[in-house]
């Protein structure tokens, strides 16, 4: 997706803040946010944290051209020396965060942000724009492959969401542990390898089903996927199989796409295995979700394509994470610890570094210190046995370039996968349920 500039990605307050923090000073403020959630989605057992390349190419791009700083005089947003702050503006603070594809918990802080409060609070709603709806999607597509016990995923869902918004999730799904994308333009973008052959309007569209599966075959060759349910599914089966054999091969795959999914998987693999077609695999589409995926368990069915239920989250499009002040610089120069005390909203004041606590590999809790600094809090996680979980992502205003692009959302894909297998048992349980393992705080 090319942006020329994200810095309009963002809420109109976040500039009247700015404004106003310029008119008392407190804009120059040394200053740390956090961003976290106070609970996980609709009772799930773990978060995952995805977006963390698409934050830092957002945060590469977060300045102010001359058109937008036209646009915001035009519209008496802001006032000239607002205006002229912004004109000026790159972020020159710093970035830690979980690395791309780890789980999280309640209270994990999963991204802080240190510079002035005018630099780092203008980022407030693009970063949570970003984080809250890839780290949704890639929870669902954890939950969903999880369910799928080892059988690929591929994402289908663009057609169900915002065009870039799908670019996102198919990014997003990969890492949860998705095996492809319909979506050429996140094959182009982040390497994911894009996966599709026709809908069923191809077939409407030729005079009878033989001479669409022929038509198709002899474009893509015998190992391509005939979509076998328009009409008839066990003709349809013996058609292609038939299709490509005339070719000169062994289908690839079918594909089924309505009706009784479970069913129709045991009879078609029947039809297959009699006809000698044993190697010819089934695909299964059709509003999957990762509990539809777990009914398929026990069923002869090799790959799963997903759309709406993914890129909507599984019915929880966001993960409901926050951006929130922890600390600033005080009148004396020091760094003093802030935090809301809302009911139902409360936060935990201070800088924080994070580790996980494991024995015998398995995770035990997730333990997050509160230190003046980044050493103290390394050497407290070090005392207590837990492995440190936040990376540098940016360094005064330098982003570690190893985060983003398409090596990135492979690497993000892995250290997902090893995550999700150190949680305990009960963590990767698809019904409701308190959170893998606890979150500790202690203070350094």
């Amino acid at each position: 997706m090319s942006r020329a500039t994200t810095a309009l990605l963002t809420d109109r307050y976040e500039l009247t803040m700015l404004e106003a923090s310029l008119q008392s000073g407190a804009a120059h403020r040394r200053s740390v946010f956090e961003v976290f959630a106070r609970r996980l989605s609709g009772g799930r057992r773990y978060g995952v944290v995805a977006g963390t390349g698409r934050v830092l190419d957002a945060i590469a791009s977060f300045t102010f051209s001359g058109a937008e700083i036209d646009w915001l005089r035009e519209m008496g947003v802001v006032s000239g020396e607002t205006l002229d702050y912004l004109a000026g503006y790159r972020f020159s603070g710093d970035v830690l965060g979980y690395g791309e594809g780890e789980c999280f918990f309640p209270g994990s802080p999963i991204l802080t942000v240190r510079g002035t409060f005018a630099e780092a609070v203008l980022l407030e709603t693009v970063v949570l724009s970003v984080l809250n709806h890839d780290s949704a999607v890639a929870a669902a597509a954890s939950r969903m492959t999880t369910a799928a016990h080892g059988r690929p995923c591929l994402e289908m869902g663009a057609r169900r969401t915002h065009e870039e918004a799908a670019v996102a999730a198919a990014r997003a799904a990969v890492v949860g542990g998705f095996a492809g994308t319909s979506v050429l333009e996140a094959g182009r973008t982040y390497g994911i390898p894009t996966i599709g052959t026709a809908a069923h309007s191809f077939t409407l569209v030729h005079d009878d089903e033989e001479a669409a599966f022929d038509a198709q075959v002899r474009a893509m060759g015998p190992g391509t996927t005939l979509l076998v349910d328009t009409y008839d599914v066990e003709r349809g089966v013996e058609r292609a199989v038939a299709a490509a054999r005339r070719h000169g091969g062994e289908l690839g795959a079918v594909r089924l796409d309505s009706g009784d999914l479970v069913a129709q998987a045991f009879t078609v693999r029947r039809q297959l295995d009699e006809l000698g077609a044993t190697t010819t695999r089934i695909t299964v589409t059709s509003d999957l979700d990762e509990y539809a995926i777990a009914a398929l368990g026990a069923a002869p069915v090799d790959a799963y394509g997903v759309g709406t239920k993914l890129v909507t989250g599984s019915g929880l499009p966001t993960a409901e994470l926050v951006y929130k002040l922890v600390e600033r610089e005080g009148a004396d120069g020091r760094m003093v610890d802030v935090a809301k005390a809302s009911a139902s909203k409360a936060t935990v004041g201070g800088f924080k570094v994070a580790g996980r606590v494991f024995s015998n590999g398995v995770a035990q809790e997730e333990l997050v210190v509160g230190c003046e600094d980044e050493a103290t809090g390394v050497r407290v996680l070090e005392e207590h046995g837990a492995r440190g979980l936040q990376l540098p992502l940016v360094r005064q205003g330098v982003i570690a370039d190893e985060h983003r692009g398409p090596g990135a959302v492979a690497a993000a894909a892995e250290r997902h996968v090893a995550s999700r297998a150190a949680l305990p048992y009960e963590g990767w349980r698809l019904s409701e349920g308190e959170p893998a393992i606890p979150t500790r705080h202690v203070i350094a």
